[in-house]
């Protein structure tokens, strides 16, 4: 029976906690509550409370499952929702496991009910309650308890448990006397009992979930309620008397009084936890901006006017500017009239709408409007008595309000119900409304009327469209878009920024004028060039035009005003360019004297002078202060209209006359030299040659010409110029590269940029660091002040040391936890605490820079001996070095100071004797006259012998060696140091004394051994000084420490804001997006090995090799222990498991990283209150200044809490969870390590709604508590999918409302952080409120450092091409240009800006599918500035891998395709004003257009090479240009690409290492870059970002790539990269290279082969780029065995026909369907056709060139077309299938052959009876290649209609054949290259030599030679 019992206990023990304890937290059933339960919070908590108690009363567990049991049945009896079910059935089973030990019978509730108080009482008294609470009390507040922390913190969460259990048994026990009759359940629970637990849950107020600040708890485990700000924001949001009382039906808890949300919640029907939450942001907002002002009293805090005033004013900031555009009254009269009381009121009720708006954040404007009328309701509801529901929020029909379903559900329904319409991104974007359609809406006062207030529900604003496709009627109800349509053409390019594209026509064409007029500058030759007049209005007329036709699909919803704006200026410049032009014809046919050529002057002139007038007052900061106060005028407003659009966003967007100045002469510099280089490089050459071919009348075409007869050659000459206004046109962007770099470059020097990039340098500028540190990053310290002014040197130094310490040593002690260092090197790191305790007279330095200098000043005293230099030669020598100066006077006081404090009596008078004669010796410059150095080893290794026993524990053996080793020193020194009669002559009597004792024994026998801490830190450090004899000077070894040590240090003396004390400091949250990425990688992950053998365990320790053994001694094991030994170890398995974690790309890094924040806060804070509480403290030296345990401080850790706060939000943690996956319970880990962290989610729960079933969606917010499980803080009801956009913006905005503080910085997953940094982020928040231009800063730009850059060569090549981005990029986008946007995390953002502006970023289906960058461009159009700081860095992770890499490109470069159809890009192209357009361009859209250009200028050359070469007049132009002696003409035929492929992008990259690694190292890397091919990268990286790019623009299709961010240790198969890279490169490629061989094979070069080269390497180089990169750049690409295992896979694949459910990686016929689904539109299959023309032309030329009669008949041509016929009917008979015909086998073989034979025979007769010959076969296949993959480009472009023909099976077979050709095309010379097995050895090189010169063994893992058995 008791057996049985045991059992018993045993399984349910097991059911409820499941046995996870080294690898997850301990979920068990409480942790499996299915969250489709609604009341799954307090049921978990009843679970988790049994799992506490059940080993200590089984049945007591068992009343509380059974309760938790009857909950979850009353919640769903039927087990409708997902999860219940099995939740149900494992619940029974452990009620039943319980019952099965008790006797049968009925179970009685009033039994349960007394059993529960028995253990209650039980229970409370043997954990003592109340006394833990006195005791942890007594703690805080007595003066020890910085030495009891971790005490006090082991009695806090022992206490939180208990008083959770007993909360909870008190529920149970009031729950089940409800299931007893009311007369009965009076006597199941007495008084006394009833008193106990009322007073029992007053002390669990602490327990209660809160997030960072317990608002209404009494908690002693939270100080951040004690803080004075706290307690004065708390009483300032409390229930004030000119609010109206509150009905008694509104129940507040007895622990709180009511205050002003509890209203507003009554009022307008918020949620409860929106509510909770929004009060914790408000209190949390006023108390940060109160610190910031001052303390407040201690006694009575309030918050000051100023603090509320200044909240109210940045809160509601953006609703003001909203009224005044709208000329709409705010709801209040005056702000200066408002009460404290009535600000607070409003920003509450502003955050409750905001926080409740869910999607309807993205409508900041929209926010505006709800509460411009909500506002209106409560000041109407304040002049009641008492409170009652708003109208607009009254459900009908319940007389309750619900501000969900009432205000924000019909407009996210709307909204949904567009984004729904969109085809999942493919129905075009004019076809549905996006966020900013919507929020558009609220920028005319007409919504005022048409939505009215409560909502218009009948308004056609929220008529939910018809999906295409549904009928006529569908169109009628789609409401219209606002102001803006994003069309999918090219031609936005040219709307957006048509400012750009006039200027530069206008200028080719006057310099071309200028140039054909032989550079002379007479009156005609101006007449020409004010031809630029007619070419400017007619641009002008081009663009009304466009600004009609893009603005199709919002006519019938813009602004009347708008629309009427855009027809008349139609009119107008219709107008103006008939006048314009009529004036300037007439002016050329009377001649430059004429009065017409006058009048059209003086008009031009006029308008110009005008335009430029108008821009000088729109543009220019003080003249538009000057005509801003005439806006009201009429004319102005109506020339402002005419000028440019009004809308709400992008006014005032101009800069201060400074800034302006700085980027205007950026430009004009650059301007210059563009232009220098169009006209003498590009224009002037080409003139000559130009009037050449034009007079050319009778040349001789080898084709039959259709178009260049009697045009004066126009195709020729446009083959010459058209390459050379490609290249006019992209060229910009070189030169901007050019530009920037050496502005950045000066810059970054300027800012002190790499001033420390070596170690040698740390060592040499160490000793300045404490002083920049004390300058920078403490604060002011007021003493510090008093000794710079007195000038006492030591002290000062000495102070600054004392306070850079602790600092400095945390920061290495984080480098040991982080394993890049060893325990040996973090004591040599780390810097004495400098007290004054020590009364030393010298600062002591970190033993790294005095190692081995004892020595080599012995080596100097010896040979000073010996050579009888003197006292003072001697002394200049060491102090030369001055760290060996420090060594030697840190040793020489260390000596006295240590046996001073040890010796007594007689011993110390020696000593003191001694010393005494040595320093008269040093003053009378007597050392070299009486010291023999010869000696001074023998003395140094006495006193090493003392140091090495007085460093152990004392025995009494060890008492006697130190006495026997003093005994020694005595004889050391007098026996041939000092002469002992140097003393005796002067101290006889003493000296006498001495002897006796020394005779006696007496001398050293007693003596006291080291027990002070500091004494004893001091001896250990003698010791070392004494005993290191190498140089430190490589300390760290490990490159990533050096790197880290190297910038902190170096970022000490930049120019940083000076750091405020912790309390002072801007409050901020870190904000990081998550959606399923890895976050812990398990042991299984770490064993698991690829196809070669490889797991990614031994792949690191080979990459880390140092790291892994630092690691292996962190956690006790030794260096050479094997993996399996690590196994056996749940613990040793978890921080293996971090290990690894921390060196990928995973959420476990960037939480630890992020968490560094706190660290670093608690830190200072920490030093903070020790220094302002006893200011002489940190000198001192007393143990309450030990900064050891700093972290469970509790008011550390509450300021800290107070000003940072870290959300992650997971997006499907609670899908995760529920289904049970390794992610969730390595978040939950992650939340247990990390108690700041916070989790947030969203929650799916199932309901059943009016008999059908549906999903509620809520937002939560959870943390770890005591017990290791989630305990939830918030839920948010949402108003429905908050997913309608893109994934990642959706995601930030559904959790930003759990954000808190000023600032808030976005943090990728895939990022990190250094605890060195974390100190510096003060600083950096101090930056919002410096002067950085007109407008106040709104994000805070970041610098990145990319840590995957050494794991590969190609790792490399990304991380220095995202580091020059990053850094000199972004430096000089921020200043001078003014234009820096947000690329990405890790900026800052000032978080009250804009969460109030629409958030921090954008979330429009496809269209923002770069959503980072919208942040920036909002911001900017907002009034925003974004700036750049490089003092701070965080990590960044990149793709690692050439398939990740260009996954990243194509979406990077997609979403710049879209960027370009954007609203946001044409706003700023139109309202920037020129020059910073043009910066703006040139790092945006038109970084990709350029680049795109660059390509097309390849093709543009080739093609007309082509066009030259088969039409025959290349050769005709050479032959005459011989005979003219024309070499200008054989130049521009020739030489004018040498920009083709844009070499100099490279300078930037240059320029950056020779800054921040010196010049011998820029060379040493870029040389290095070099040989490892990185121009095949950059070349294969162009052809990627021109694909998507363009690809995007024509067809869309944009869309998030997943990269998966893992480590890249496999080969790539041969199929998977044709399959990713054929489209892109490969295609390209072959277009390329067929067009070099036409020009080979038919063109004409004078030059022969060298003229050939020069004028195509360029070309050959970026086609076998595209071709080849994939394997160059792939591991084992070039090994035998994979290549033929490649091949058999590449088959395969390609033959597989597949079916349905077949994916692109299984079949070709699959991966081919899904390459064509991009072209889906007419517009897209029109393009594709015209596209696709461009390869006829090699057939039409090569057909003339295989006749020899010289006939140029159309007929020839007729023919080719017949061969090209029978071809096809040869490949459809070679196509037959087999299948279709079983019963014709024999025929269908006997035909193929049969048609093969003829063929043959044909083609042997046509060579040997005619001049056919095998050349001219060859140039058919060239001729026929092109044509058939124009005719199958064009078929798959109108796939439907070729289906319908019943020709489709005919174009998928020929679309197999030529992927097969092209497949092995590419393949025949990787088979070549494999035959050579060196081949393999050299690409290992090539691929990881930066590994290799780190000591790798990747050659080892690439041999498959696994030495390590652990795996």
């Amino acid at each position: 029976m008791v057996r049985a019992e045991t059992n018993s206990k045993r399984l349910a023990r097991t059911a409820l906690m499941s046995d996870h304890a080294y690898v997850h937290p301990i979920t068990g059933i409480a942790g499996a509550v299915p969250t489709s339960l609604g009341n799954n919070v307090h049921i978990e908590k009843i679970l988790s409370a049994a799992e506490q108690i059940q080993d200590e009363d089984s049945n007591i567990a068992r009343i509380l499952c059974e309760h938790a049991y009857s909950l979850s049945q009353n919640l769903d009896p039927n087990g409708e929702g997902r999860g219940v079910l099995q939740f149900k059935t494992r619940l029974m089973s452990v009620i039943r496991q319980n019952l099965a030990k008790m006797e049968a019978g009925a179970i009685e509730r009033s039994e349960d009910v007394a059993r529960l108080q028995k253990f209650y009482k039980r229970y409370r008294k043997k954990n003592r309650i109340g006394e833990p609470r006195e005791e942890e009390r007594r703690l805080r507040e007595s003066a020890i308890y910085s030495r009891n922390l971790g005490e006090l913190e082991r009695k806090s969460i022992l206490r939180k448990r208990v008083l959770a259990t007993l909360r909870v048994l008190g529920t149970v026990v009031q729950n089940l006397t409800k299931e007893i009759s009311p007369d009965a359940a009076s006597y199941l629970i007495s008084e006394e009992m009833k008193v106990m637990m009322e007073k029992d849950a007053e002390m669990t107020d602490d327990v209660v979930a809160y997030n960072i600040i317990p608002i209404y708890c009494s908690s002693t485990a939270n100080d951040i309620v004690s803080f004075p700000e706290v307690r004065a924001a708390i009483s300032a949001v409390q229930y004030f008397r000119g609010l109206p009382r509150l009905p008694n039906s509104v129940a507040i808890p007895e622990t709180r009084n009511a205050d002003m949300m509890d209203f507003l919640q009554h009022v307008f029907g918020f949620q409860k936890d929106n509510v909770s939450n929004q009060r914790e942001h408000v209190v949390h907002l006023i108390a940060n901006q109160q610190s910031r002002l001052g303390k407040p009293s201690e006694n009575d805090p309030k918050i000051d006017d100023q603090v509320v005033r200044s909240v109210f004013d940045k809160s509601l900031d953006n609703y003001i500017k909203w009224c005044k555009y709208l000329s709409e009254c705010p709801v209040w009269d005056s702000s200066n009239d408002l009460d404290k009381e009535r600000r607070l009121l409003y920003v509450c009720l502003y955050f409750l709408i905001w926080g409740e708006g869910g999607n309807v954040r993205f409508l900041p404007e929209g926010i505006c409007y709800i509460f411009h009328h909500m506002a209106k309701e409560m000041d109407e509801i304040l002049s009641e008595q008492t409170a009652k529901h708003a109208n607009s929020c009254i459900v009908p029909g319940s007389g309750e309000a619900s501000f969900l379903d009432q205000v924000i559900s019909p407009l996210y329904g709307i909204v949904a119900a567009e984004a729904n319409n969109n085809d999942d991104g493919r129905a075009p974007h004019s076809a549905w409304r996006n966020y900013d359609d919507f929020n558009e809406f609220f920028w005319s006062r007409d919504c005022f009327h048409e939505l009215s207030w409560p909502w218009n529900l009948s308004h056609p604003f929220f008529v939910k469209p018809v999906k295409a496709g549904k009928g006529l009627g569908s169109r009628g109800k789609h409401y219209g878009k606002m102001f803006f349509v994003e069309h999918r053409t090219f031609l936005h390019l040219y709307h957006s920024f048509l400012r750009l594209w006039m200027f530069l026509i206008i200028m080719f064409q006057a310099l071309t004028i200028i140039a054909f007029n032989d550079n002379n500058i007479n009156k005609e030759t101006i007449m020409e060039v004010l031809s630029i007049g007619p070419t400017y209005v007619v641009m002008k007329f081009i663009e009304s035009v466009l600004d009609i036709l893009m603005m199709y699909g919002a006519f019938t919803t813009s602004r009347l005003s708008a629309i009427w704006r855009n027809f008349f200026r139609l009119l107008w410049f219709t107008t103006a360019s008939l006048v314009i032009c009529c004036l300037y014809i007439k002016a050329l046919q009377n001649g430059s004297d004429s009065a017409m050529f006058e009048i059209y002057v003086f008009i031009a002139g006029a308008y110009a002078a005008a335009k430029i007038f108008l821009n000088f007052l729109t543009r220019v900061p003080l003249c538009h202060r000057v005509t801003q106060p005439c806006h009201h005028w009429s004319v102005i407003r109506l020339i402002k209209w005419m000028h440019q659009e009004h809308n709400y966003v992008g006014r005032g967007m101009y800069e201060r006359p400074l800034d302006c100045i700085k980027y205007v002469l950026f430009w004009l510099v650059i301007l210059g030299a563009k232009f220098c280089f169009t006209f003498f490089l590009q224009i002037r050459p080409l003139v000559k040659p130009t009037r050449a071919i034009v007079n050319f009348t009778d040349l001789k075409y080898s084709w039959h010409d259709l178009v260049s007869k009697g045009n004066h050659n126009a195709l020729t000459i446009l083959s010459i110029w058209a390459p050379v206004v490609a290249i006019y046109l992209s060229d910009i962007h070189i030169f901007y590269t050019l530009m920037s770099a050496i502005c950045g470059f000066l810059l970054g020097a300027n800012d002190r940029l790499g001033e420390i990039r070596s170690v040698e340098m740390l060592h040499r500028y160490f000793e300045k660091f404490p002083e920049e540190f004390m300058k920078n990053l403490h604060c002011d310290v007021p003493k510090w002040k008093q000794l710079r002014s007195s000038g006492q040197v030591v002290e000062l130094h000495k102070l600054e040391a004392s306070k850079f310490a602790p600092f400095w040593n945390e920061i290495v002690k984080n480098l040991r936890e982080e394993d890049y260092i060893s325990n040996r090197e973090m004591d040599l790191l780390q810097m004495p605490k400098n007290s004054n305790e020590l009364e030393l007279p010298i600062v002591q330095w970190p033993l790294f820079m005095l190692a081995g200098k004892v020595f080599i000043a012995k080596e100097y005293a010896v040979l000073s001996f010996l050579s009888h230099t003197s006292q003072d030669d001697l002394w200049l020598k060491i102090t030369r070095d001055e760290y060996m100066k420090y060594a030697v006077e840190e040793v020489f006081c260390s000596i006295r100071y240590i046996l001073t404090s040890i010796l007594e009596n007689e011993g110390r008078k020696w000593l003191d004797c001694v010393y005494k004669k040595i320093g008269e010796m040093l003053e009378n410059k007597e050392v070299s006259k009486y010291i023999d150095f010869r000696n001074l080893e023998n003395v140094i290794s006495r006193v090493t012998a003392i140091t090495d026993i007085l460093k152990k524990d004392e025995t009494p053996d060890l008492r006697t060696g130190v006495i026997e080793a003093i005994e020694d020193l005595y004889v050391a020194v007098h026996d041939g140091f000092i002469p002992l009669k140097i003393f005796i002559r002067e101290n006889f009597t003493e000296w006498d004394d001495m002897c006796k004792s020394r005779w006696n024994g007496q001398l050293f026998a007693t003596f006291k051994w080291p027990k002070e801490p500091y004494l004893i830190e001091m001896v250990k450090r003698l010791h070392y000084l004494l005993t290191i004899k190498e140089s430190a000077a490589s300390i760290p070894k490990n490159l990533e420490a050096r790197r880290r040590l190297q910038y902190f240090t170096n970022s000490l003396f930049m120019r940083m804001p000076p750091a405020k004390p912790v309390y002072e400091m801007l409050s901020f949250s870190v904000f990081t997006p998550y959606y399923s990425e890895i976050v812990l990688y398990s042991l299984a992950e770490l064993q698991k090995k690829n196809e070669d053998g490889i797991s990614t365990l031994f792949y690191l320790q080979k990459i880390f090799p140092d790291e892994w053994k630092n690691f292996l001694s962190r956690i006790g094991r030794d260096e050479n222990s094997q993996d399996s030994e690590l196994f056996d170890n749940p613990n040793d398995i978890l921080e293996l498991r971090f290990w690894v974690s921390y060196r990928g790309q995973t959420l476990a890094r960037t939480v630890r990283g992020m968490m560094y924040y706190r660290k670093a806060l608690m830190l200072q804070s920490y030093i903070e209150k020790i220094q302002s509480e006893d200011p002489g403290a940190a000198l001192n030296g007393n143990p309450s200044t030990e900064t050891q345990g700093f972290e469970l401080s509790p008011y550390a850790r509450a300021q800290a809490d107070l000003k940072f706060t870290y959300v992650v939000t997971c997006q499907i943690y609670g899908k995760q969870k529920a289904e049970g996956n390794a992610e969730a319970a390595d978040i939950a880990l992650l939340m247990q390590r990390n108690e700041a962290l916070r989790v947030a989610f969203i929650d799916e729960v199932e309901t059943i709604k009016n008999g059908k079933p549906s999903t509620e969606y809520y937002s939560k917010l959870v943390k770890a508590d005591f017990h290791g499980k989630d305990r939830e803080i918030y839920s948010i009801k949402l108003p429905g999918q908050p997913k309608l956009g893109e994934g990642k913006p959706e995601n930030q905005n559904h959790a930003i409302v759990f954000t808190r503080g000023n600032a808030v910085q976005t943090i990728d997953m895939n990022q990190d952080n250094y605890f060195e940094e974390a100190l510096k982020m003060r600083n950096l928040l101090e930056e919002f409120e410096e002067n950085h231009g007109l407008h106040k800063v709104s994000i805070l730009g970041v610098r990145e450092h990319v840590f995957t850059g050494s794991v590969s060569s190609l790792a490399s090549f990304m991380s220095n091409q995202e580091t020059s981005f990053v850094t000199l990029g972004q430096r000089v986008l921020s200043n001078p240009l003014k234009v820096r946007m947000h690329y990405g995390h890790p900026d800052v953002f000032d978080r009250v800006f804009h969460i109030t502006r629409g958030g921090i970023s954008k979330a429009s289906r496809i269209i923002n599918i770069s959503e980072d960058i919208y942040a920036g461009f909002n911001s900017t159009l907002r009034q925003g500035n974004i700036t750049h700081h490089e003092y701070i860095q965080v990590g960044k992770g990149r793709d690692v891998g050439l398939n990740q890499i260009a996954l990243f490109e194509g979406k990077v470069a997609g979403g710049n395709g879209e960027q370009m159809l954007s609203r946001d890009v044409y706003r700023l192209g139109q309202l920037f004003d020129f020059f910073r357009m043009m910066s703006f361009y040139v790092t945006t859209v038109g970084f990709y257009f350029c680049t795109m250009l660059t390509v097309l200028t390849v093709y543009i050359f080739l093609y007309g090479k082509a066009y030259l070469a088969l039409s025959g007049t290349g050769e005709s132009i050479q032959v005459r240009a011989d005979i003219l002696g024309n070499t200008a003409l054989k130049t521009a035929l020739n030489t004018q690409f040498i920009f083709q492929i844009g070499i100099s992008t490279a300078v930037p990259m240059i320029l950056e290492f020779i800054l921040e690694q010196g010049s011998l190292l820029a060379v040493v890397s870029f040389t290095i870059m070099q040989m490892q091919l990185c121009s095949v990268f950059f070349a294969f990286s162009l052809g990627t970002r021109t694909h998507y790019f363009g690809r995007t623009i024509l067809h869309g299709g944009a869309k998030y790539r997943a990269t998966g961010r893992g480590f890249v240790i496999r080969h790539t198969k041969f199929a998977e990269n044709y399959r990713l890279h054929s489209r892109s490169h490969f295609v390209k490629g072959m277009e390329v290279i067929v067009l070099l061989v036409v020009a080979l094979a038919y063109g004409y070069n004078s030059g022969g082969a060298n003229g050939y080269i020069l004028v195509s390497i360029g070309s050959w180089f970026m086609a076998l780029s595209w071709l080849y990169a994939p394997y160059i750049f792939n591991p084992y690409g070039f090994e035998w065995q994979k290549t033929l295992e490649d091949f058999r896979d590449w088959t395969n694949w390609l033959i597989y026909r597949g079916g349905i459910g077949v994916k692109g990686e299984e079949s070709w016929e699959a991966w081919w369907d899904e390459e064509l689904s991009h072209i889906h539109t007419l517009r897209g299959r029109i393009l594709e056709t015209i596209l696709s023309l461009r390869f006829f032309i090699f057939q039409y030329g090569i057909v003339y060139k295989l006749d020899d009669s010289n006939s140029t008949s159309l007929s020839i041509y007729g023919a080719s077309w017949a061969v090209l016929a029978v071809l096809f009917l040869l490949f459809m008979v070679f196509g037959l299938n087999p299948k279709s015909m079983v019963h014709l086998q024999l025929l269908l073989r006997l035909l193929k052959g049969t048609v093969f034979l003829l063929v043959l025979a044909a083609i042997a007769v046509a060579v040997a009876t005619t001049s056919l010959s095998i050349i001219d076969l060859s140039a058919c296949v060239l001729a026929y290649i092109p044509t058939g993959w124009g005719i199958l480009s064009i078929a798959v472009a109108w796939k439907p209609a070729v289906k319908k023909l019943r020709l489709w099976q005919m174009v998928r077979s020929l679309a197999r054949l030529y992927d097969a050709a092209m497949g092995m095309f590419i393949f025949v010379p990787l088979v070549i290259i494999s035959w050579f097995p060196f081949m393999s050895t050299f690409q290992t090189r090539l691929l990881f030599n930066q590994a290799f010169s780190r000591g790798l063994e990747i050659s080892l893992i690439l041999a498959r030679n696994n030495p390590n058995p652990g795996i």
